[in-house]
């Protein structure tokens, strides 16, 4: 009886283990699979005059320019009837909006889960150069690469980002 109860302890204690570690490599195996960028949100530059710059663009290569820059529209590869934005913006030279980064341009890059984003860049030793910010059209935040280019990683609200191009009379650039 003694050696029954035994096989049947070692039995469940095994099963128990294997439960455990199943479960921690599962869980770290869905870390690393973890979706981060999922597009280019948008392109920011410094220019000396943004209006001539919307202006030549416009002229010259078709955009649908605003005070903004331009917005261009596309279809979400997982599901073609969902549109996506992506932001091309010139701005003053002398912005203020890029620092602390050196450089004359930052990339805006789209992400579908920030918050646990952030979490994950925090654990990695990202610099993350402040808080996230909530709009209607989507979550925001700051980083730095290792070469002192600042990012912004956007968790867009494509719909209610649309929303807002109309109310400001913006066509996008398709």
């Amino acid at each position: 009886m003694k050696k029954i109860t035994l096989i049947v302890l070692a039995l469940a204690t095994s099963f128990c283990f294997g439960f455990a570690f199943k479960s921690i490599i599962s869980n770290n195996i869905n870390n690393n699979k973890m979706k981060r960028v999922t597009s280019i949100g948008g392109i920011f530059f410094k220019c000396k005059d943004p209006i001539k710059m919307n202006e030549w663009y416009k002229t010259h290569l078709g955009f649908n320019t605003n005070q903004y820059g331009t917005v261009f529209e596309w279809r979400q590869a997982p599901d073609a009837t969902k549109k996506g934005f992506s932001q091309w913006s010139p701005f003053s030279e002398k912005t203020k909006y890029f620092e602390p980064s050196t450089k004359e341009f930052m990339i805006n890059y789209r992400v579908e889960n920030l918050e646990a984003l952030v979490e994950a860049l925090k654990k990695e030793g990202v610099t993350i150069t402040d808080s996230i910010e909530t709009y209607d059209y989507g979550k925001f935040v700051h980083i730095m690469d290792i070469e002192g280019n600042k990012i912004e990683l956007w968790e867009p609200n494509d719909i209610e980002f649309e929303k807002l191009g109309m109310q400001i009379g913006a066509e996008t650039t398709k």
